[in-house]
């Protein structure tokens, strides 16, 4: 949990806003621990979703299902943060499901606890500026690379900026998340590589 913390702390520090002792406590008091093995879900299409993880070890996928098949469209690895967005912040069951790639481990806050975080510790607002500042620029970018890319071009870009994805998500997940066919994606890795 302490790891968590300092993840928390080294955001507000490093944006001028410290977490308080106050805001510190009540963190130590809240954050609970979650172990997630491969293959199992975090969240399945129709929940909602009632918790923000953060993962200190592992990666999870978030899909939805189109016209009977899983569409990707994004993988969290350690110290992300993670929450199917429409259904956390509206607290509406979602279209999404969470899946662990691989064993992890997460901790967690609820979404009440989270607003109360925000009402009441007013540094930890830092945090989240951050966090939503990050993750709607890795939405916008990856939204407009599917657009402006060519399929090889979306490959060589994920070599270059996740590397560590490459060998960590299964080929099926990679080709939907960069939009194309597993045959395309094998035969471009295997000329590329």
């Amino acid at each position: 949990m302490e790891e968590a913390i300092a993840f928390l702390n080294k955001i507000a520090e490093t944006e001028g806003h410290p977490l308080t002792p106050a805001c510190l406590a009540y963190l130590r008091k809240t954050i609970k621990t979650k172990a997630v093995k491969k293959d199992e879900h975090l969240l399945i299409e129709g929940q909602v979703c009632e918790n923000l993880y953060f993962i200190m070890t592992g990666l999870l996928k978030c899909y939805y299902i189109l016209h009977g098949k899983q569409v990707c469209d994004w993988f969290f690895g350690e110290m992300e943060t993670v929450v199917a967005v429409d259904s956390f912040y509206d607290q509406i069951p979602t279209k999404d499901f969470i899946q662990a790639l691989e064993d992890c481990l997460l901790f967690y806050m609820t979404f009440d606890e989270l607003n109360y975080l925000y009402r009441n510790f007013v540094e930890f607002n830092a945090v989240r500026a951050v966090l939503t500042y990050k993750y709607f620029r890795i939405w916008h970018r990856q939204a407009r690379n599917i657009r402006r890319l060519t399929s090889e071009e979306r490959y060589r870009l994920l070599m270059d900026t996740q590397p560590d994805l490459i060998n960590r998500v299964p080929v099926q997940d990679m080709a939907s998340y960069l939009d194309m066919s597993r045959e395309h994606l094998s035969r471009m890795r295997s000329r590329i590589n």
